[in-house]
């Protein structure tokens, strides 16, 4: 399934430089500029308070937008720079990328874990620990996942869930090399004393 892009709003700037800038932000405005595809760079502004939600709320550099300007068709971007106040670290500028459907981005993609009931581990009163509840995948602009999908059918108490052992979305692939752990079936504490003293027992 693929995932929904997610709006961002913006305004057309009028002027351009530094003296355009700065009146924007006197009027609770973030000024920003939309570039690449070929095509003449466009100068817009954020409201200060909207993008400041939207930065908080986290991913923001490896978020695809649909960016939706008034009087202009929409464009997919991703957010290559936020510029910030080097005194209150509040942001002051912004800069754009426009992206086709057929670019590769990356991104932050979440991960679900299905069929609790049937992993005998869990059944058994272990604890499904999670490393990574979203992965940076590799993937096509046109073609996002709205997640990938970890099975939990058979899994024991202490078998480990890695990355290679997920089946990614066709064209996806992460961008760590290394095979990294994104879960794991841990043992109750119960469970685990026990067998630590049947270890002791046994040395």
């Amino acid at each position: 399934m693929a995932r929904e892009i997610a709006d961002l709003m913006a305004e057309v700037r009028t002027g351009t430089g530094k003296g355009a800038a700065r009146q924007a932000r006197r009027n609770g405005l973030v000024p920003g500029i939309i570039y690449g595809d070929g095509q003449t760079p466009t100068p817009i502004n954020l409201q200060y308070n909207y993008l400041l939600k939207r930065l908080k709320a986290g991913r923001f550099l490896s978020t695809l937008w649909n960016l939706k300007v008034e009087g202009k068709p929409d464009e997919h971007v991703i957010c290559r720079a936020v510029q910030r106040d080097v005194v209150r670290d509040q942001p002051t500028h912004v800069d754009f990328m426009r992206i086709h459907d057929e670019s590769r981005i990356s991104l932050f993609i979440h991960v679900d874990f299905i069929n609790h009931e049937a992993s005998p581990g869990l059944k058994r009163g272990g604890t499904l620990t999670v490393v990574r509840p979203e992965v940076e995948l590799e993937v096509m602009a046109g073609d996002i996942p709205d997640h990938v999908t970890v099975d939990l059918t058979g899994k024991q108490i202490g078998d480990v869930i890695h990355i290679n052992d997920i089946a990614l979305p066709e064209g996806a692939r992460p961008t760590i090399t290394r095979n990294f752990v994104v879960a794991n079936v841990a043992a109750p504490a119960g469970l685990a004393s026990a067998d630590n003293e049947e270890a002791a027992a046994e040395a």
